[in-house]
C-alpha cells in the first residue's frame, strides 16, 4: 500500500517540479500557434484549454494503461515503482516534446519532424514503423472494446455475428470521427466519455485503498517470479508500454498541437495528461495485484476478462458496470484519433488536400481495408490477439525511440539540455533491441545475455549518431521550414 500511495504522490509532486524544468528548456512564448495562424475549421481549430486537456487524455489513454499494467502486475511490486519513475522522466517528457516541437513547426506530424531533425533516411524507416503501429493500434482498439461490450455488458460470448456487428458499429464511429472536423464530434462527446473515465479510475483506486489490505503486502521482495519466466528487462517495459511511455502518444499530441491557442498551455496539455495516465496505470496495476494475490483470479486470466473481475471486485455489480463502461471508452477514444492520425500522416506525406470531405472519406475508406483484414486474422487465429499485442507493444516503443531522437536533436539545435530526451531514448533503444533479439517467434530468440550485449552496442551507436548528426546539421535544420 505504501508503494501504491507513495507512487501516486511521487507522480504528482515530481511531475509538477520536473515539468517546470523541461518547460524552461523549451521556452514557450507569445508567438501565434498553428491553431490561430492556420485555422481551417477542420484540423486547425482553437479549442478551450480544458477541452484540449480532456481530449488529449482520452486520445492517449487507450487500453494500454489498463491491460498493460494488469499484465505488468505479474512482475511484482516493482511495477508500482517503475510506472511513476518512467512517467515523470520519460513518458511525459516524450509527449511534451512531441506536442511542443510540432507547434513550433506549424503543427507538422511526426514523420516530417523526423525528416527535419534526424534525416530523410530515418524518415523513410519511421513512416513504415508508424503506419504499422497505427494500423495495429486501431485493430486492438476495435477488438478490445468490442469483446468487453459483448462479454461484460451483453453477457455473450464474443464470437459470431454479434461481435462483428459490434465491430462494425465501432468502425462507423471511427470513420465519422476521422472525417468530420475535430470540434464537431470528438470535441463535443469527449466530456461525457471523460466522466466515465473518472468514475472507473476513482472507483477502482478507492477500492484498492479500502479493500486492498493485506493483498497489497508483498513478502517475496520487490520482484516476483513471472509465471511465464519473462525477464523484467526488457519484457516489463514492452508489456506496460502506454502506462509508462508510448510512441503512439506522439501521433496524438501532434493532433492537439493544432488546437492549442497559446504555447504556455503545452505543459498542462501534454505533460500533465501523461501523469494522469500514469495514475490510471498505477490504479489498475494495484487492482490486478490484489486480485492475483487474493486468489480471486488466476495469473493466466486474459487481460480483457480481468477488467471485469477487477471492476466488480472493488465496485460491485453496478459500480463495476460503470467502470467497465469507462474502460470501453478509453480504447474507443484512442482508436478514433489513431485512425485520424493515420489519415493525416499519409495525407501530409503524399501532399493530399484534406479540406474536401470527399477526399478525406476516400483516404479513410482505403485505410479501412488493411484494418479489417488484421481484425479478421486476430479473431480467426487462436493466438491472433496475443501476436497482435506483442507486435503493438514493440512497435509502440520503437516509435518512441524515433520521437526522442527528434527531441534530442531539437534541444541540441536550440542549445538546451538535450540529456532530458537522450537518456530515455537510450534506455528504450536498449529495451526494444534486447526484446526483439531475445523473443522467440516475434524476434530472433537469442540468449538473453547475448541480447543484452547487442542492445548495449546499438544503444551507444544510437546516442553517438543522434548527437553528432544534430550538431553537424544545425544549419540544415534551421533552413527547413515545415510551417
Amino acid at each position: 500500500m505504501i508503494l501504491f500511495i507513495g507512487g501516486i504522490i511521487f507522480l504528482i509532486v515530481a511531475g509538477i517540479f520536473y515539468s517546470k524544468y523541461v518547460e524552461s528548456q523549451l521556452g514557450p512564448d507569445d508567438r501565434e500557434t498553428p491553431a490561430v495562424r492556420k485555422a481551417d475549421g477542420v484540423d486547425f481549430v482553437v479549442m478551450d484549454e480544458k477541452k484540449n486537456w480532456l481530449v488529449n487524455l482520452l486520445n492517449i489513454a487507450g487500453t494500454g494503461p489498463i491491460l498493460g499494467p494488469i499484465q505488468g502486475a505479474l512482475f511484482g511490486p516493482v511495477a508500482l515503482v517503475a510506472i511513476p519513475l518512467g512517467c515523470v522522466f520519460a513518458g511525459a517528457v516524450h509527449d511534451l516534446l512531441a506536442g511542443f516541437i510540432s507547434m513550433r513547426n506549424g503543427g507538422a506530424q511526426i514523420p516530417r519532424l523526423v525528416g527535419k531533425y534526424v534525416g530523410n533516411g530515418a524518415r523513410k524507416a519511421f513512416n513504415v514503423v508508424v503506419a504499422v503501429l497505427l494500423l495495429l493500434l486501431v485493430v486492438v482498439f476495435v477488438y478490445t472494446p468490442g469483446d468487453i461490450i459483448a462479454s461484460d455488458i451483453l453477457g455473450k460470448d464474443p464470437e459470431g455475428s454479434l461481435i462483428w456487428t459490434i465491430y462494425i458499429i465501432i468502425f462507423i464511429y471511427y470513420i465519422l470521427s476521422t472525417v468530420l472536423p475535430i470540434d464537431k464530434l470528438i470535441g463535443k462527446i469527449y466530456p461525457l466519455f471523460g466522466l466515465f473515465l473518472i468514475i472507473s479510475a476513482l472507483g477502482v483506486g478507492i477500492g484498492v485503498i479500502f479493500k486492498g489490505g493485506e493483498h497489497l503486502k508483498f513478502y517475496g521482495g520487490l520482484f516476483a517470479d513471472h509465471p511465464l519466466g519473462q525477464r523484467f528487462i526488457p519484457s516489463f517495459f514492452i508489456t506496460v508500454a502506454c502506462g509508462i511511455l508510448s510512441g503512439f502518444h506522439a501521433t496524438q499530441t501532434t493532433l492537439i498541437s493544432r488546437t492549442i491557442k497559446h504555447e504556455k498551455e503545452a505543459v498542462g496539455t501534454f505533460y500533465s495528461t501523461m501523469i494522469a495516465e500514469g495514475v490510471i496505470a498505477m490504479i489498475w496495476a494495484a487492482g490486478a495485484m490484489v486480485i492475483f494475490n487474493s486468489g480471486t483470479a488466476a495469473t493466466d486470466t486474459p487481460g480483457t476478462l480481468m477488467v471485469g473481475q477487477i471492476s466488480r471486485f472493488f465496485m460491485g455489480n453496478f459500480g463495476g458496470l460503470l467502470a467497465i463502461i469507462g474502460v470501453i471508452v478509453l480504447p474507443i477514444t484512442s482508436g478514433d484519433t489513431a485512425f485520424r492520425s493515420l489519415r493525416l500522416i499519409i495525407a501530409d506525406e503524399l501532399n493530399l488536400d484534406q479540406k474536401d470531405i470527399g477526399k478525406r472519406m476516400t483516404l479513410t475508406m482505403i485505410l479501412f481495408v488493411p484494418i479489417a483484414i488484421l481484425l479478421w486474422f486476430s479473431k480467426s487465429n487462436p493466438a491472433g490477439f496475443n501476436i497482435l499485442w506483442r507486435y503493438f507493444g514493440f512497435m509502440n516503443q520503437l516509435v518512441a525511440v524515433f520521437v526522442l531522437a527528434v527531441g534530442t536533436s531539437y534541444l541540441i539545435n536550440t542549445n538546451k539540455n538535450y540529456l532530458i530526451a537522450l537518456i530515455p531514448g537510450m534506455f528504450y533503444t536498449f529495451i526494444t533491441t534486447s526484446f526483439i533479439s531475445t523473443t522467440k517467434g516475434l524476434g530472433f530468440g537469442l540468449d538473453i545475455n547475448i541480447s543484452y550485449i547487442i542492445a548495449a552496442i546499438l544503444t551507444i551507436i544510437y546516442a553517438v549518431y543522434i548527437v553528432k548528426n544534430a550538431k553537424k546539421n544545425k544549419l540544415r535544420i534551421d533552413a527547413i521550414k515545415l510551417d
